[in-house]
């Protein structure tokens, strides 16, 4: 019984939750129509010239309120809208107006509050009137006269009073229920208004795309020149020197056994230390682990090598390609490296799953209607216990991680509040198509 109770209480907190943002949106709409009136009276201004100097504060005011309900409706209810591009901040209103962004801002400033207020007005307007039902009328109703009804109820009996009430209770259990749909509708509803034009979309992706590309070439260039210098500096130094062993030895064998035999033991010991540089070397491009067991096995054997008390989780159904994997990992290798030197953490938890990926909104409910709902993805998060802070800024190592990611349209996410725990997720869009050869 205390289980059910405390779902139930749970579940009506979470419906009054969405009820207030819902209300909270709907007053945030009237903050919308007052910049939308400020943009057009700049633009009516614009003949006399004053309007020229007031349309660019006006339209970017106007951004913000739009940025700030894409925002909430990423946050609210798991819908992405696509931004358009930033507004010219340096060019005047002939630029402005030539921003297809700034006119549907303009739009939606319009039409929010008479399609989106009235649309998320209903949770609210319902859960109000029901609660006047059940917890008002059964105390007023026999100071009132006659002419009292509630919805279609004459209330001037107990036994009407009784109808009332339950009456109440069903709307304002309605306006809990639907709820979530209806703020999911208005998200929509947004998204349908503030989405950017498809052109701006296909400019901002080939940008993305020259410059993720422009990064995995010099990421690939800067890893050939470090595996140049490690075998020049490492393995061929040692491999000359067991070559220089070699020949003292042959040139000692005949008059200086002794001699022979200590050269040819330095010379073994070297090449022992040359395959030693090899085998780092290789690990450092691919570790065998994560050719051989996959992602899942190559992360535990990283929290092994680690002094932290790593906890791994993996939830992988099947290999993913092979790319994935190895950026994957040593994005996993440098987050516990940045742990282990600035968070003080001695506890690290990490959690690798590969799924569909839907949006939601806070409740669990899903969106299948966003951008880039329901592709599979790899997603891996690590928290740790440490004193948070962290920011990419100041060359913690994020940033390159970030950038590993953006070749593979992934990216990351960053939760690191003073105090800590600090949580990074990592999200890259793949499929699994091999077998799962990890253990469990």
């Amino acid at each position: 019984m205390s289980s059910i109770t405390s779902r139930f209480l749970t579940a009506s907190l979470r419906g009054l939750t969405v009820v207030g943002r819902c209300q909270l949106a709907g007053l945030l709409g009237l903050a919308v129509t007052v910049a939308g009136a400020g943009v057009v009276g700049a633009l009516l201004l614009l003949p006399v010239g004053l309007g020229h100097r007031l349309l660019p504060p006006a339209a970017a005011a106007l951004r913000r309120c739009a940025d700030r309900a894409r925002v909430r409706a990423a946050h609210w209810s798991g819908v992405r809208i696509s931004p358009p591009g930033p507004l010219p901040r340096t060019a005047g209103a002939r630029a402005v107006l030539a921003d297809a962004g700034f006119w549907r801002d303009l739009a939606w400033a319009w039409l929010e509050p008479l399609v989106g207020g009235l649309l998320v007005g209903i949770p609210p307007s319902l859960v109000a009137y029901g609660v006047f039902g059940a917890f008002v009328q059964p105390f007023v109703w026999r100071l009132l006269d006659d002419g009292n009804w509630y919805a279609f109820v004459p209330v001037h009996s107990p036994v009407l009073m009784l109808a009332a009430l339950v009456l109440g209770l069903v709307f304002t259990a309605g306006g809990l229920l639907i709820a979530p749909h209806v703020l999911r509708l208005h998200a929509r509803w947004s998204r349908l208004l503030l989405t950017a034009p498809r052109t701006a979309e296909l400019t901002r992706r080939i940008e993305q795309l020259t410059q993720t590309r422009t990064d995995a070439l010099d990421s690939s260039a800067a890893e050939l020149q470090r595996i140049e210098r490690d075998l020049h500096d490492g393995a061929q130094a040692r491999l000359v020197a067991v070559g220089m062993r070699l020949d003292s030895a042959m040139r000692l064998l005949h008059h200086d056994p002794p001699g022979a035999r200590a050269a040819l033991l330095e010379g073994r010991e070297l090449s022992a230390r040359a395959l030693k540089d090899l085998r780092d070397l290789v690990r450092g491009i691919q570790p065998p682990v994560l050719t051989d067991r996959g992602l899942g096995d190559a992360v535990r054997s990283l929290a092994l090598d680690s002094f932290l008390d790593v906890h791994v989780e993996a939830r992988l159904s099947g290999r993913l390609p092979a790319a994935v994997e190895s950026a994957a990992y040593f994005a996993v290798n440098e987050l516990l490296a940045n742990a282990a030197k600035h968070s003080g953490a001695d506890r690290i938890d990490i959690v690798l799953t590969h799924d569909t990926v839907l949006a939601h909104d806070g409740d669990g409910a899903h969106d299948g209607d966003g951008a880039g709902d329901g592709d599979p993805r790899l997603r891996i998060t690590v928290t740790d216990d440490g004193r948070g802070g962290a920011d990419p800024a100041r060359g913690s190592g994020l940033l390159g991680v970030r950038r590993r990611l953006a070749t593979f349209d992934g990216n990351l996410a960053l939760h690191s509040p003073q105090g800590g725990p600090t949580t990074v997720t990592l999200e890259i869009p793949c499929a699994s198509f091999l077998p799962k050869t990890s253990s469990s």
